[in-house]
């Protein structure tokens, strides 16, 4: 794939090719395209329906998981419905609660309750028995996962240039990574030895010891694994795969060609050698890029969560740029008003996910859950839409008996007044 894509990328229009130049000067233009700036480099965006359709199809997902979280914040996991519907806007929920009760019913229940002891009952939410079932799931899920958790925490420490990075960034970023909501007490004193809270009141998260077992990132772990099952010594080297119909401009096509030849600059790597605008540093930063998104459970983020993390790794104003520049890398779409960058590898040509996170089962069930209240609901919505269809024939069927009995009646009425008529002219020819 990545000889075919490097053949696409060196497609061009039939002009004179550097390579068709004298050694000497196409040495000079080479290192002329390996010392152009970053900057000037342009790709025009192009829409991957695949991908796109990959994030519209979580968007039950993600509303419900909206709501459950909402219930479940309140003291004792309940409360009031019309709480819930004067709080629609936050939750970004196109209809009313009862609503939602009623197209995912196994997800919440309604109940009757008092707000204060003196008021009148009124309709109260709790999760449901097949939630709480899904919930202690979760949890002996998340016990086992826990290695994997601490090494995703790890990973984000070792990648920041002081081993250090604010709490209440990777709180806005924890679901991405799959980190518990109390990881901060629940996970961090459990290692002493790798982790601790900085600062006067322990808003920064810090790496204590560098723990080598992680220090190595996703593209260097596909190198060792194939190079084992080849037996051939294979360099780490991103896995590019341009989408159907994108051809990149000659110039731009030399340049990630040279590019792709340089060496991977890992990012657990010391950066700060590498001057900003440098072709080394840009292979650097798409390699920490690439590592976000691989660590992230869907392997996908939205763009200003990435940039929440800017100072931390070394990220310019316009890292975002990155991800246009190298589309057979990234993808960035635009579903749902918002940027996501998505690591293209990740997904197949149909926009399956099929680099699938250990995490994901616990996803998988949700939606499972999820999807057999809403086909239960559209079951009955069937079920009436049905009986509706049967109401309206059987009332049809007794329309229509009625027209025949009264053109009956009306058939019989008329040929009694003609035999009258004729019995009148029989006694008038008589007389």
């Amino acid at each position: 794939m990545l000889t075919q894509s490097l053949l696409r990328v060196s497609a061009s229009p039939p002009h004179v090719s550097s390579e068709t130049l004298n050694p000497r000067i196409y040495a000079v233009c080479k290192l002329l395209r390996r010392t152009m700036g970053v900057s000037s480099l342009k790709v025009a965006w192009r829409k991957d329906p695949n991908l796109d359709a990959a994030i519209e199809r979580d968007k039950h997902f993600r509303l419900c998981s909206r709501v459950v979280r909402e219930v479940l914040n309140e003291p004792g996991h309940r409360i009031p419905l019309r709480y819930l519907d004067k709080r629609r806007h936050r939750l970004r929920l196109p209809f009313r609660a009862k609503t939602f009760i009623s197209r995912f019913p196994n997800l919440l229940e309604l109940y009757a309750d008092r707000i204060k002891p003196i008021s009148p009952p009124v309709p109260f939410l709790r999760p449901s028995p097949r939630l709480l079932s899904f919930l202690s799931q979760k949890s002996s899920l998340s016990t086992l996962l826990e290695p994997l958790v601490l090494s995703k925490l790890c990973k984000l420490l070792m990648i920041s240039r002081h081993r250090t990075l604010p709490t209440q960034k990777l709180l806005a970023v924890k679901r991405d990574f799959a980190l518990p909501d109390d990881f901060l007490v629940s996970l961090v004193p459990r290692y002493p030895h790798l982790l601790r809270l900085a600062g006067p009141d322990g808003d920064h998260l810090e790496l204590l010891s560098w723990p080598e077992e992680y220090a190595k990132s996703s593209i260097e772990l596909r190198a060792e694994s194939e190079s084992r099952s080849t037996g051939i010594n294979l360099r780490p080297n991103f896995s590019i795969r341009l989408p159907r119909g994108l051809y990149l401009r000659r110039e731009m096509g030399e340049w990630t060609r040279d590019w792709l030849e340089m060496r991977y600059i890992s990012p657990y790597q010391d950066a700060s050698s590498l001057h900003p605008a440098s072709p080394e540093m840009e292979k650097r930063n798409v390699a920490v890029l690439h590592e976000l998104l691989s660590l992230s459970v869907m392997r996908r983020m939205a763009v200003p969560s990435v940039g929440k993390f800017s100072d931390e790794y070394s990220f310019s104003n316009e890292f975002s740029k990155a991800f246009l520049r190298h589309p057979g890398i990234f993808y960035v779409s635009l579903k749902g008003g918002i940027k996501t960058a998505m690591l293209r590898a990740a997904y197949d040509e149909d926009g399956e996910l099929v680099d699938k996170d250990p995490f994901l089962e616990i996803k998988d069930k949700f939606v499972e859950m999820m999807e057999e209240g809403r086909v239960e609901y559209l079951e009955r919505i069937k079920t009436r839409r049905e009986a509706l269809q049967k109401d309206l024939e059987l009332m049809a069927m007794k329309s229509a008996e009625l027209c025949v009995g009264e053109c009956q009646i009306g058939a019989g009425e008329d040929d009694r007044r003609q035999s009258d008529l004729l019995l009148v002219d029989g006694r008038v020819k008589q007389v």
